[in-house]
């Protein structure tokens, strides 16, 4: 059985970094899409970024672009979303998702078929 366990969230200020990391078990992963996605209150939950885990390629929305750093470290099964410049807007729940997909790169969340808990991000002006 496959868990994702997110941690790292918090309440910053504008301009601060955070990294989250998802912590991935219950199995191998090779050939999966390792996606972070948001939801802020009141609205969708968004595609954020993902990393190929085998070929280590990422994909970012155009919001975070310059800003995020998605990567992972297979030794450690663990997946990292580094944010940098944080804006208030980038206020939400952060969730990390699985999905198994080799050469696609789902952004909407019925794609994945894994899900962490979530972890707050909490960002002040």
């Amino acid at each position: 059985q496959v868990q994702l366990v997110e941690s790292g969230g918090g309440l910053v200020q504008a301009g601060d970094s955070l990294r989250l990391s998802c912590a991935a078990s219950g199995g191998t992963f090779n050939g999966y899409t390792m996606a972070w996605f948001r939801q802020a209150p009141g609205k969708e939950r968004e595609f954020v970024a993902a990393v190929k885990w085998s070929a280590g390629n990422t994909y970012y929305t155009e919001s975070v672009k310059g800003r995020f750093t998605v990567s992972r470290d297979n030794a450690k099964n663990t997946v990292y979303l580094q944010m940098n410049s944080l804006k208030p807007e980038d206020t939400a729940v952060y969730y990390c998702a699985a999905g198994r997909y080799s050469s696609w790169v789902p952004t909407y969340r019925g794609a994945y078929d894994y899900w962490g808990q979530g972890t707050q991000v909490t960002v002040s002006s």
